[in-house]
């Protein structure tokens, strides 16, 4: 260095025509020293091999790009970009990079931060997932069901459920975010990876959970966030820890929904109603914070007061009325209405409905309450007697059909039965037969049961009985003409000629050539029965000239005896001369001739 000034000394005082550029040039350094500089120089520079991995210092760092040394003769630009999943990164930060050139045309250095995660990405992965490593990883972009997130260099998948242990209301907010990931799946054949956030977030909240619980006492009112409504109750996060209120717990009246309680993001105070250790589970409710309303009711309050109230809670046996915030009774199927055909609550009420009832039973402590809406209405069995006597004669309306009669209304809530039997003087197998729902009909009150609020109604009594005129009309032992409509296995079906409907037993219809009788054949017939109690004629074909025969028979036998007698008689007076004349003639009336 002395030898360097001295000549630079001397060159300086020298004319100018006699000074040594060449020295000047080369730093005052001769070809030798030069090159053995140079050789020294190279020696403090790292061995640069293009496509390995080596590890470099950052050394400046910007929006766009990170600076960094490997020891080579320039130092390395690589994109901000590839760095995204530390955003951490300072400078004096060691790093691994590939080389991939040493330089390039203008002599800069080319290094990726990238492609060296990337060569040892897999084995990276591998290694974490074995040890249970926290790693970080990007999140690059949306996809069904989840996220793409950059770990290593290599893409992996992070499911929606696996995102946060709250419901994720917008998956945007974390692309482009870095986060910690716990790898929970790896697929050796094809390479796909597995990762969860949200893994690590249960880890430390069933840590903090245990903390919290062996600090709880049934009682205790905490202070928390509402975390997640659902249709069974809202969850609640009590720092770290969820606890549950059910929706029965929110509120002391009647809820469809819990919305209607509390919002999202709402902070509210609880009480502990119940916690589980083993299944790290906690009860909230929110109503007990508040004074029972059944407390706060009017002590006037009394059985047979008049109450006015809505429809909260509808059911086929009743409906509960809310007379106060959180006070119900149940008004009963039975006491909506005098009409027995009232079997459902549906009928008579609606949910919303406004209604004015009267208490029947009252029990505070139980806390229970049970209301009547038709005892507000004259009940109207209390004078049945005298305004719908017995056999007079009424108008009704056929409000239900069955198999054994019809039910026909004669105002609101007094209804009686026409039983089958009462439909028709005629037979007939169904009531619809006759009428259908809602048909206006004549009636006639037949009986009362006021206790059972029963009445017994008929329709055929308006009109003559039709058996008493045929009773009289075909006596037993009418023969009439007949002309048979239908046979079959056990008889036959014969019908007068002014459309009286008979039977005949098969026996009973063989013709006198002794064929029996078919469909069309027109014939004498005797009345034989007159069945009252079943509306059943029986007649019979054969009796018509069967007993004619056995009368004619009958009437030869008596004329033959009478003969015999008067000839006994004479024979008494004859003589011994005309006896054998008399015994033959005898004989011969015997044999009929």
């Amino acid at each position: 260095m002395a030898e360097e000034i001295k000549k630079t000394a001397l060159n300086a005082s020298v004319a100018p025509d006699q000074f040594d550029w060449d020295a000047f040039e080369n730093d005052g350094f001769v070809a030798e020293d030069r090159q053995k500089d140079q050789e020294l120089y190279d020696q403090t520079l790292s061995r640069i091999v293009e496509n390995e991995v080596v590890e470099g210092t950052v050394t400046a760092i910007n929006k766009r790009e990170v600076v960094v040394n490997i020891g080579a003769k320039s130092e390395g630009v690589i994109s901000a970009p590839e760095f995204r999943y530390n955003p951490d990164l300072k400078v004096g930060d060691k790093v691994e990079v590939l080389v991939e050139a040493a330089e390039d045309r203008k002599g800069q250095l080319i290094l990726s931060h990238r492609k060296a995660r990337a060569l040892k990405s897999w084995d990276m992965v591998n290694a974490a997932y074995d040890a249970g490593d926290i790693v970080k990883g990007f999140v690059k972009t949306r996809t069904k069901g989840g996220m793409i997130v950059d770990v290593f260099g290599i893409e992996a998948f992070l499911p929606g459920s696996q995102i946060d242990i709250k419901p994720i209301r917008d998956y945007d907010v974390y692309v482009n975010t870095t986060m910690d990931f716990k790898i929970v799946k790896i697929n050796q054949e094809f390479r796909n990876v597995v990762v969860s956030h949200k893994a690590l977030l249960e880890a430390e909240q069933e840590q903090k959970r245990a903390e919290l619980i062996s600090k709880l006492e049934k009682g205790q009112v905490l202070e928390g966030t509402v975390k997640n409504i659902t249709n069974y109750g809202v969850f609640v996060d009590l720092g770290g820890v969820d606890g549950l209120i059910h929706i029965t717990d929110l509120s002391w009246g009647r809820i469809n929904h819990p919305e209607e309680v509390v919002t999202l993001d709402e902070k509210i105070k609880v009480v502990v109603l119940d916690f589980n250790e083993q299944q790290k589970r906690i009860a909230l409710g929110l109503k007990q914070l508040t004074a029972h309303p059944w407390e706060s009711l009017s002590a006037d309050l009394k059985v047979g007061d008049t109450v006015k109230g809505k429809v909260v809670a509808i059911a086929d046996y009743g409906a509960f009325v809310e007379v106060a915030p959180g006070v119900e009774g149940l008004v009963h199927v039975s006491e909506m209405s005098w009409s027995p055909r009232l079997h459902s609550a549906q009928e008579f009420l609606k949910l919303g409905d406004e209604v004015e009832a009267v208490i029947l039973t009252l029990d505070r402590e139980a806390r229970k309450m049970s209301l009547g809406l038709k005892q507000l209405t004259e009940n109207p069995w209390e004078s049945i007697r005298e305004k719908y006597p017995v056999g007079s004669q009424q108008k009704a309306v056929v409000r239900n059909i069955t198999n054994f009669g019809v039910f026909a209304e004669l105002e609101d809530g007094v209804e009686g039965l026409i039983h089958i039997s009462d439909l028709s003087w005629n037979k007939i197998k169904h009531p619809s037969e006759m009428v259908q729902a809602g048909d206006s009909i004549d009636v006639v009150i037949l009986d009362f049961d006021e206790q059972n609020h029963k009445l017994s109604l008929g329709h055929k009594q308006l009109t003559p009985n039709p058996w008493d005129e045929l009773e009289a009309k075909y006596p037993v032992g009418t023969v009439v003409e007949a002309t048979v409509t239908a046979t079959g296995d056990k008889g036959a079906t014969v019908t007068f000629e002014d459309g009286t409907e008979a039977v005949a037993f098969n026996r009973e219809m063989i013709k006198e050539d002794g064929k029996p009788a078919i469909v069309g054949d027109k014939l004498p017939v005797k009345v034989v029965e007159l069945r009252r109690s079943t509306r059943t004629v029986r007649v019979s074909h054969l009796r018509t000239y069967s007993e004619a025969k056995v009368a004619r028979e009958n009437a030869e036998v008596e004329g033959t005896k009478k003969a015999i007698k008067k000839v006994n008689s004479t024979i008494e007076k004859t003589t011994l001369g005309d006896i054998s004349e008399l015994a033959a003639l005898k004989d011969k009336l015997e044999k009929g001739e």
